[in-house]
């Protein structure tokens, strides 16, 4: 990982889970060969690499290379990880959606995307002019400018 390349936090480190030097690792990202043996992971502390990991209940338990008792774990608690963002181009990513332009088809724009709102039936782009658009009428995303097609009327509530 490059010292310049932007890294995106995929999880955190919890208590130390038996003896032998595995950990618990609580993801907040859905891709989980982020846990794949060898996968490097960035914390503040140096970089870590992932030799096994299994899940247990709604988290991992992780073994990285190096740490191989309780108390070496245990130093890691609390720890953020991070890791490079993967390229997939035909998906959206959140942190790639941030701070896009919002436009029309007719080429109107209609604000700046603040944030991604979690929402079960369509996650949100929430625009600094307040309103919400579905990702549902997203037509098009290329260089930071999102490109939308909405309802008739979407932007005159609020």
């Amino acid at each position: 990982m490059s010292k310049a390349e932007q890294l995106l936090e995929i999880g955190n480190i919890g208590r130390a889970h038996g003896t032998s030097g595995e950990v618990v690792v609580r993801l907040i990202t859905n891709r989980l060969e982020r846990l794949d043996p060898g996968s490097r992971l960035a914390t503040s502390l140096g970089e870590l690499v992932v030799q096994a990991s299994r899940p247990h209940q709604d988290r991992w338990l992780v073994r990285f290379e190096g740490v191989t008792n309780r108390s070496e774990a245990e130093k890691l608690r609390g720890l953020v990880l991070s890791a490079s963002p993967l390229e997939e181009p035909d998906v959206l990513w959140v942190h790639e959606l941030i701070g896009s332009t919002v436009r029309e088809p007719d080429g109107t724009v209609r604000g700046t995307v603040e944030a991604v709102v979690a929402n079960p039936a369509s996650d949100l782009l929430e625009l600094d002019t307040g309103h919400l658009v579905p990702l549902t009428f997203v037509t098009k995303f290329q260089a930071q400018v999102v490109t939308v097609d909405v309802p008739v009327g979407l932007f005159d509530l609020g």
